[in-house]
């Protein structure tokens, strides 16, 4: 059995560009980065208007 697949996502460069968004607006682009990332601010003592500023001036940004 082969331990790892051809991916053609990876082939043509966009989980690097799905990656460095993400590194950019510092807010997960998959499901479980975003449940993940949620669930450590609100256990951790974080804030969670730490994660909703952000998301809001990206969201104004993505309309502009």
């Amino acid at each position: 059995m082969k331990k790892y697949g051809f991916s053609w996502k990876r082939f043509f460069g966009i989980t690097k560009v799905k990656s460095s968004i993400s590194r950019k607006i510092g807010i997960p682009l998959t499901k479980a980065g975003r449940q993940r990332k949620i669930g450590s601010m609100v256990t951790g003592g974080g804030c969670v208007v730490y994660f909703f500023v952000p998301a809001v001036v990206v969201g104004i940004w993505l309309l502009f």
